[in-house]
């Protein structure tokens, strides 16, 4: 097994994820390389990511998942609460004897045995374990919450040896705007810093506004000691999509396999299609705007993957993504008094979207705010979609707006409701917050074949997707919703948890209470977004249309440009399109 491991040194932010998952992506596209991916994390930030077995994890997991598409699992994340939970709970049962449990060596060793065990779990469909795993390092070098992460992995880079162990340390060359120079010494610093812990980096990745000039990569060559051709720029580019190609261009792959012993796979790696997708994304000028009235607008990695997922979408359907983030609590008559100007600009913004998106979230605070944007939405015809308690609150708008019950609530918000239209579900725990909901993969059966939802799945009969939830759905009042109009097509195998609802005279009106964005990769847009941008956009027609079609991996033809073919009807009869890149359309 090798290991690539990336560390991030001066500041926190400099894109170690994105690095990692870029790594990750070039080494993947070579046809006889299989690839892990984990994070080690220390500190955790943004959203909560959830994996298919129902881990939360850190949303770093996310973008291996989107980049590299595959699959991860929680053991795929160690964290230094699991690491620890793990080593206390061998004292208690005796397994170290009566020893003194110390940081070195029993959390040392129980992070490398974790790392071992993880690296051979598959993550990409295939059987048996990976060639290369990839590690990200949390946090920053200096940081105190990594010190044992940094320890074990000296102590496991000279256990495997040189040759299966690779660290590529991301660090930032800043430029003085006064006079225009690429500044070394905060990279110089953190490399020491990183070899007085007894790590030293392989390959360094400087982050930077603009390409390095030579004469700065020799000054780093010289005083971090990596050699020149292992000093790469991760320069600012349009969007992320451009940094596996920027490796590229610049060999980073030649050089970890140098480290890795690894020079017999010669081959180039295969990005033509994430090239042509990260150049078509440069080029999108027609934009699509979608509000995403949401609670925790303050801090957008809060939604990552909520705007990835609508970027996804945006750039299949070749739409340039425009997103207004407003916070719900603006679009409340409590700020129409207290902050008369954010009311104003939260309406204004909300009226001149073409979607409208209410994120999952917990908590009464902005609950008026999204239930207000899901009426409007649904009053004039909007393209809207509701994810976790964005349907949950649709639901509840419905039932007080069209079924004329005032106090229709949920039992998270009001507990005394006398018209409960969303419950706590009967397996939760109101004791235990951590671990206790609803969690990760589950199936959810279609109900109707012509509604919108499952024409977007394909016509599948079922689908399966992420979950994140305490309450649903009262099936005691789906009668009489259904009743009034409002159809829930998508339902669990007991067909008593609602997972999809529609409007079927409304042009998109949809609630899904899991969480799709969790499943949307570049190139393989959620069915749901890709909806809603496609209704935002007044394409829905032709999405349902390509949505109804399978899509087979595309190859290359000798003119330069792609064929992708569609397996088209019920007599599955295939349809070859040929695609270049200024006509291009990811389906």
């Amino acid at each position: 097994m090798k290991y690539v491991v990336v560390s991030g040194g001066v500041v926190s932010g400099l894109g170690k994820g994105v690095t990692a998952s870029s790594i990750g992506l070039i080494l993947k596209s070579y046809p006889y390389l299989n690839i892990d991916a984990g994070t080690m994390s220390p500190i955790e930030h943004g959203e909560v990511y959830v994996l298919d077995d129902g881990g939360e994890v850190d949303l770093d997991l996310g973008n291996y998942e989107r980049f590299m598409d595959i699959k991860l699992t929680s053991e795929n994340n160690i964290t230094t609460g699991k690491v620890y939970k793990h080593v206390l709970e061998k004292e208690r049962r005796g397994d170290y004897l009566g020893k003194t449990v110390q940081v070195v060596p029993h959390i040392t060793d129980a992070i490398q045995k974790w790392i071992e065990r993880a690296a051979r779990i598959p993550v990409d469909g295939q059987s048996g374990p990976a060639d290369v795993c990839v590690i990200e390092l949390g946090g920053t070098i200096g940081d105190i919450e990594s010190m044992p992460f940094i320890e074990a992995l000296g102590q496991f880079s000279y256990r495997v040896g040189t040759d299966n162990f690779c660290l590529i340390h991301v660090s930032l060359v800043p430029v003085l705007n006064v006079v225009g120079e690429q500044k070394t010494k905060p990279t110089q610093h953190s490399v020491r810093d990183l070899r007085g812990l007894g790590l030293s980096p392989n390959i360094l990745a400087c982050r930077s506004t603009k390409p390095l000039e030579d004469n700065v990569k020799a000054k780093l060559s010289q005083f971090c000691h990596v050699p020149m051709e292992n000093v790469v720029t991760l320069y600012d580019c349009p969007n992320i999509w451009h940094i596996p190609l920027l490796l590229k261009e610049q060999k980073a792959h030649e050089a970890i396999f140098r480290v890795l012993n690894l020079e017999g796979v010669a081959k180039e790696p295969a990005l033509e299609e994430w090239s042509l997708m990260a150049k078509m994304t440069d080029k999108l000028h027609v934009p699509v705007r979608i509000a995403v009235v949401g609670k925790y607008t303050e801090l957008l990695d809060s939604y990552l993957s909520i705007h990835k997922a609508l970027l996804h979408a945006s750039v299949a359907r070749r739409k340039k993504l425009i997103i207004d983030w407003i916070s719900a609590s603006d679009l409340e008559q409590g700020a129409k008094k207290e902050n008369p100007d954010a009311y104003k600009a939260a309406w204004k913004l909300l009226k001149g979207a073409d979607g409208v998106l209410v994120p999952g979230g917990f908590g009464s605070r902005g609950v008026e705010g999204k239930m207000l944007a899901a009426k409007y939405a649904r009053e004039n015809r909007i393209p809207y979609l509701g994810i976790c308690l964005g349907m949950q609150l649709a639901v509840l708008e419905y039932a007080r707006t069209i079924l004329g019950l005032a106090d229709a609530n949920s039992t998270e918000l009001d507990p005394n409701t006398k018209n409960p239209c969303v419950i706590f579900m009967p397996e939760g725990s109101k004791t235990h917050m951590g671990g206790t909901m609803r969690l990760g993969s589950r199936r959810t059966y279609f109900h109707s074949k012509d509604s919108k939802s499952a024409r977007l799945y394909g016509n599948k009969s079922f689908v399966d997707e992420r979950h994140r939830h305490r309450y649903e759905v009262n099936p005691a009042m789906v009668p009489r919703f259904e009743s009034s109009g409002l159809t829930f097509t998508g339902k669990d195998e007991t067909g008593q948890r609602m997972e999809i609802i529609e409007l079927p005279n409304h042009p998109f009106y949809v609630g899904a209470q899991f969480h799709p964005e969790y499943k949307s990769r570049p190139g393989k847009p959620s069915p749901l977004f890709l909806g809603l941008i496609g209704a935002a956009c007044g394409e829905l027609d032709t999405v349902l249309q390509q949505s109804c079609q399978e899509t087979v991996v595309p190859r290359s033809l000798p003119n330069g440009k792609l064929e992708r073919v569609y397996w088209k009807g019920a007599a599955k009869k295939p349809v070859s399109v040929v695609y270049s890149l200024c006509d291009r359309v990811y389906s």
